[in-house]
């Protein structure tokens, strides 16, 4: 009996397919199925040949982060265009076969080939590859034979019920899914949208982090909305809750509150921007490697990282050594012999400094930053010498110059025979009577 009903069911299908095959419908099919793929080549075509975007690789210059993408959308045309007028033969199809069933097979499969191109030009992801091969592929292949529907009423039937809540095997499977997705897509258009604000060079480095930060904590705050709408949750719900949260959060996070606040501010008021020497208020230094939404890294000439709350550059004061300008001045102190020739010695002092390639020279300098020498002062032991000199940057690191100036400074005292003299006590004896009285 159940073989019988397997031949019957066999030879109606095979009849079903035969009737299909020869129909004159399925042969319109066909010929609109290769019109439309002859069509969306021809299109594809058309716009690499004549499109400025698409004619051939961009160069170097304003927006080529994007102009780059959209030169590697290219590949992807073809399928897009096939899908684009898959959709439309479908309507024309019904229009005068009054079937379209070859032809929506024919548009599943376009979307198939539209993602495996997606993956192989832009997806380096190992595991995105992997979800969309095993995930997306599969939905794109049930659409295309009517089962989705089927399944995806099958997967809803599978539930478990935690007092009102029900949790079904569909919601936790879309819920996965479109996570994967939102997260994926955010941490791209993240990446993209800060390096394109970040290249944008008619604004300053300090409004382009302000930019970019508030960019970021839009787009996930975005995202964490539209993943609370794949899970059903009712948002207006959460607004009363989250108010309450808020006024615990305000008291409980206020020094991090305060610190996200601070940063705005310094970056708005651009008091402070990345390459910037500060030394703070309890003597610390370094130069603004970042500057983030709740913290400030300072990078210190030894190799070390201070992490300085952004609270800490409002309420205390601060010293930014190169915000607006990079030259900087610096002395040099110490002590001759009451012999010395003075003239002779600031000639030599004068040329000793100017002769360092990082100390600022010549004659077209302002007479304020012309290294020079003079008298301090008179000290116990000897004249008191102050040597000044501007240069650019900062003395340490890679500009590292007093440690060159005081050697140079020790061989030409050395070769021209000028000392620099020990302290020195002058003792008198005096006698008083038949004592002695020191």
């Amino acid at each position: 009996m159940d073989i019988k009903f397997i031949q019957e069911q066999t030879e109606q299908l095979g009849s079903r397919l035969i009737e299909l095959v020869s129909s004159p419908a399925f042969y319109s099919q066909i010929g609109i199925i290769i019109l439309t793929i002859i069509l969306a080549y021809s299109f594809a075509l058309l716009l690499k040949l004549h499109s400025p975007l698409l004619k051939q690789p961009p160069s170097k210059g304003p927006l080529f982060f994007i102009r780059n993408g959209i030169y590697q959308i290219r590949d992807l045309l073809f399928p897009l265009f096939i899908i684009l007028f898959m959709m439309i033969a479908i309507d024309i199809s019904n229009y005068f076969i009054n079937q379209t069933w070859l032809v929506r097979i024919c548009e599943g499969l376009a979307v198939v080939l539209m993602i495996y191109s997606l993956i192989s030009r832009f997806v380096s992801s190992l595991f995105v590859k992997t979800m969309i091969k095993w995930i997306a592929i599969p939905i794109a292949i049930l659409q295309v034979f009517g089962w989705l529907d089927l399944v995806t009423s099958y997967m809803e039937s599978l539930f478990i019920e935690i007092g009102n809540i029900k949790i079904t095997a569909y919601g936790v499977a879309r819920v996965m899914i479109f996570g994967v997705i939102l997260f994926w897509l955010g941490r791209i258009s993240n990446n993209l949208g800060q390096k394109v604000i970040r290249q944008q060079e008619t604004l300053d480095i300090g409004t382009r982090e302000v930019f970019a930060k508030l960019y970021q904590v839009t787009l996930f705050v975005v995202i964490f909305i539209l993943l609370l709408q794949v899970m059903g949750i009712n948002i207006t719900a959460l607004a009363v809750f989250g108010g309450a949260l808020g006024v615990g959060l305000g008291f409980g996070l206020q020094s991090i509150a305060s610190n996200f606040i601070s940063g705005i501010i310094l970056l708005l008021d651009r008091s402070l921007a990345v390459g910037d020497y500060i030394e703070l208020a309890d003597g610390r230094k370094g130069t603004i490697r970042e500057l983030n939404m709740r913290s400030t890294t300072l990078e210190t000439y030894d190799g070390k990282d201070i992490m300085v709350p952004n609270e800490q550059f409002i309420t205390t004061s601060f010293t930014n050594w190169t915000h607006k300008n990079k030259k900087q001045r610096y002395s040099i102190n110490f002590q001759v012999a009451y012999s010395t020739d003075l003239h002779k010695l600031f000639e030599i002092l004068k040329q000793v400094v100017s002769s360092h390639p990082k100390v600022l020279s010549g004659p077209d300098l302002p007479i304020e930053e012309i290294a020079d020498a003079e008298i301090s002062g008179f000290g116990d032991s000897g004249v008191n010498i102050l040597i000044e000199f501007w240069m650019e940057g900062i003395d340490d690191g890679e500009h590292r110059v007093g440690g060159d100036l005081l050697l140079m400074i020790w061989d030409a005292l050395k070769e021209n025979h000028i000392e620099i003299p020990f302290p020195q006590r002058e003792i008198k004896i005096v006698k008083v009577g038949e004592g002695i009285k020191l």
